[in-house]
């Protein structure tokens, strides 16, 4: 997922070369819901419990709402923000899902609770994405700003989805392939509703850039999203965020090797502190706790009883 999704930043700033930011979506979605429907043909996937598609009209209506939240929105976003930004910038943006996705998941859905450490993570995870945007930097609202918060407003998005999915839908008896195809080919769905609104401008295709929207669909907007749902369903949606930690060094990695991008000293330093905060809420690293007096006292006298005279008696006794 990591792979894929990293790579998905590079794929979006060589298809604008062709094609407009809301084709670069429409294709995604389109391509990603067609490549899950065959998987989903094919395969004819189901749970012991239920059939291949889900009956209840309630269950639609959520898959609905995460295909705005977390397919249609976000890429649009993240495809209009890639006119503005690198695609390396966009990629280390994308790490700040976890953050977001604690935070929903906590404080919108209370599927999770935030320990101290954690809400420190997050605290360190806002300060970082301030250093990236660098504020000092903006005498007024420019091009690159806008497409930073783009990219900002989509990792909300991604954290909502994430949130909502735990709450709604990831306990109902539904297979893998089954929940992606719907999720995206719903978003799919709704793109080909809005052809007229997104994708009608001419295009001038070449061969990198079909290739590019053929791997950002079928692969990172298509089989991805299987391997997401099973990761989601089996560690829970802060955890599941975590192929974050992946996707800005691949997207950094493609983005200076391929593009020949550049930064400026504050983004990685920012990406250094967001990348903090994620270990921080995601409880890979643990603030040091201060020793409770009584404990300390408890210690010390223990110390001082086994250096006495007779320790060394103490110690062949118990030998």
């Amino acid at each position: 997922m990591g792979v894929v999704w990293g790579s998905s930043f590079l794929f979006m700033k060589i298809a604008l070369d062709g094609v407009t930011f809301g084709q670069v979506a429409w294709s995604r979605l389109v391509l990603g819901g067609l490549t899950l429907g065959l998987i989903v043909l094919i395969s004819r996937p189901r749970v012991a419990t239920g059939p291949v598609l889900p009956r209840e009209k309630i269950v639609w209506l959520h898959f609905l709402v995460i295909a705005i939240t977390g397919c249609v929105v976000p890429h649009l976003l993240f495809a209009w923000a890639e006119q503005y930004v690198s695609s390396s910038l966009a990629s280390i943006y994308n790490a700040v899902t976890p953050i977001m996705t604690a935070v929903m998941a906590t404080l919108a859905f209370r599927v999770e609770r935030l320990a101290r450490a954690q809400v420190a993570g997050i605290l360190v995870g806002i300060a970082g994405v301030v250093v990236i945007i660098g504020p000092w930097r903006y005498a007024a609202l420019t091009g690159d700003l806008w497409g930073q918060l783009a990219c900002l407003g989509a990792a909300v998005c991604y954290g909502f989805t994430f949130g909502y999915t735990r709450r709604f839908l990831s306990g109902r008896p539904i297979a893998g392939a089954t929940f992606a195809f719907l999720n995206i080919g719903l978003a799919g769905a709704i793109m080909l509703v809005a052809t007229p609104l997104v994708a009608w401008h001419p295009v001038a295709l070449t061969l990198p850039i079909v290739a590019g929207l053929v791997a950002l669909g079928a692969l990172g907007t298509g089989v991805a999203y299987i391997w997401n749902i099973n990761v989601l369903r089996a560690w829970g949606p802060t955890n599941a965020s975590t192929v974050t930690y992946v996707t800005p060094v691949v997207g950094v990695v493609l983005g200076v090797l391929v593009l020949r991008e550049t930064f400026s000293w504050h983004e990685p330093v920012g990406a250094g502190l967001v990348l903090l905060g994620i270990l921080l809420t995601q409880r890979r690293l643990r603030l040091p706790r201060a020793l409770p007096l009584a404990l300390r006292g408890r210690r010390m006298r223990a110390e001082v009883d086994t250096s006495g005279p007779d320790r060394l008696a103490r110690e062949a006794n118990s030998t």
